[in-house]
């Protein structure tokens, strides 16, 4: 007979620690058997030394490594989802599959898909919210409609908070043997269809928090936490650093909610992926110029600091926050190119890349989205770098032929450019 068991699905999670769903099943009365699916909806879109595939595979390798030391393992999986788990239950005497939800468009569609599957099955699909301390309808206007503009967003978040409740830790390591003992071949990435990449996701650092307010805009004192991906996949529970927020820094506390603010409107204007949120802004008249979106892409506008940015980005998959909003406004009001361009670019480039910021911030840097920057805001690229890396120490350290007859000329003149944009968005 097979043995009865629970599965726990690893998706954007990836710790054995403080793990809602995990803690769940390892409670569930079954052992555990944990799987991770690479899939391919997902993965065939990427490059084969994709650094954040290479992230995922190293951080399922160190839990493959922990779970070996008690007799288990993670069973991983390349494939379409809906497939695997259809096989996955006819091979094991499945009693319920555990995950933590995910608010992305696909990621609903699939989970539907799978739990409609198993329930017909007779297998119950238990979901959790864990990566966010308050999900989809969870924090709404007082007419019970979801929060458009960020700051009401973020006081009635304040307000529904509770430490005790929110931040409260789920101990799964208390129950660590309760995995189901069998240790499964782990695959080599090349085994998958990937190599390991030469961009790799640097450490975090938390530990100098406290002055992040006053030097998160000064991209040559690289002081920030790098914490993204880790928030992104999952290796750091959101609890934790919302403690650490509470403790040393307001203004980080803000960003994680900026974070939980835009997966929200990810959530319930799921149209966002694709279209504008105003959709008056739908006429704007893009210029949607080939050859100086090429240019922005590869770091060759003429301006400094936009170029140093995406240089910084192509070669490490990171871009400073203050850059990202200055590269991204020039791309949209300097260059009127459609906001869709650049966030498609990013999003093929950026370690941290997750949709629901990704998208909420090329919206407001492009004045389209909800609580926008207003469409006159257009940034003078030179009197940003007085401000932020007025000795060029930044722009120095990626732009190497700044001096250089190589360096090209600007691409566009700000006065004009602005001009144009103005003219443009007025017409909408």
């Amino acid at each position: 007979m097979k043995n009865s068991i629970s599965f726990y699905w690893f998706r954007r999670d990836l710790r054995l620690e403080d793990n809602t769903a995990l803690f769940h099943a390892l409670k569930s009365g079954y052992k555990v058997v944990p799987v991770f699916i690479f899939d391919d909806e997902i993965v065939h879109k990427l490059p084969a030394n994709d650094g954040r595939i290479s992230f995922i595979y190293q951080s399922l390798y160190k839990i493959n490594k922990q779970l070996n030391d008690i007799g288990s393992s993670v069973l991983i999986k390349k494939g379409k989802p809906l497939v695997i788990w259809s096989n996955l239950i006819n091979e094991y005497s499945c009693k319920g599959l555990y995950y933590n939800r995910d608010y992305e468009p696909y990621a609903i569609r699939r989970d539907y898909q799978i739990k409609t599957k198993l329930e017909e099955t007779g297998i119950p699909v238990h979901d959790f919210k864990d990566h966010v301390i308050f999900e989809k309808k969870e924090v709404l206007k007082n007419d019970h409609t979801p929060y458009t503009v960020f700051t009401p967003y973020k006081n009635k978040w304040l307000k529904l908070f509770d430490e005790a409740s929110h931040l409260r830790i789920n101990n799964s390591i208390e129950f660590i043997n309760h995995f189901y003992k069998q240790i499964n071949d782990f695959p080599s990435i090349e085994s998958i269809g990937f190599e390991n990449s030469p961009i790799k996701v640097k450490p975090y650092n938390l530990k100098e928090l406290e002055q992040y307010d006053e030097v998160r805009n000064f991209p040559f004192i690289d002081k920030t936490s790098y914490i993204s991906p880790y928030l992104r996949f999952g290796q750091l529970s959101i609890r934790t650093v919302v403690k650490l927020a509470l403790k040393v820094n307001q203004t980080f506390l803000s960003e994680l909610i900026w974070r939980e603010f835009f997966i929200q409107i990810l959530y319930n204007f799921p149209k966002v992926v694709t279209n504008n949120f105003r959709k008056k802004y739908d006429l704007v008249p893009w210029r949607n110029n080939k050859d100086e979106f090429e240019k922005w892409c590869q770091g060759k506008t003429g301006y400094p600091i936009i170029d140093a940015g995406m240089r910084q980005l192509n070669k490490t998959g990171y871009m400073h926050n203050r850059v990202r909003m200055i590269a991204a406004s020039f791309l949209c009001k300097h260059l009127l190119i459609d906001w869709r361009w650049g966030e498609a670019y990013f999003a093929k480039k950026l370690l941290d890349y997750e949709l629901a910021s990704n998208n909420g911030n090329w919206q407001w840097v492009a004045g389209t989205g909800c609580d926008a920057a207003p469409y006159f805001r257009i940034f003078n690229p030179t009197e940003q770098i007085k401000k932020f890396d007025k000795e060029l120490k930044y722009i120095h350290k990626w732009v190497t032929n700044l001096n250089d007859f190589s360096y090209p000329p600007p691409i566009v003149e700000h006065k004009e450019a602005r001009k144009r944009a103005l003219e443009a968005y007025k017409m909408v």
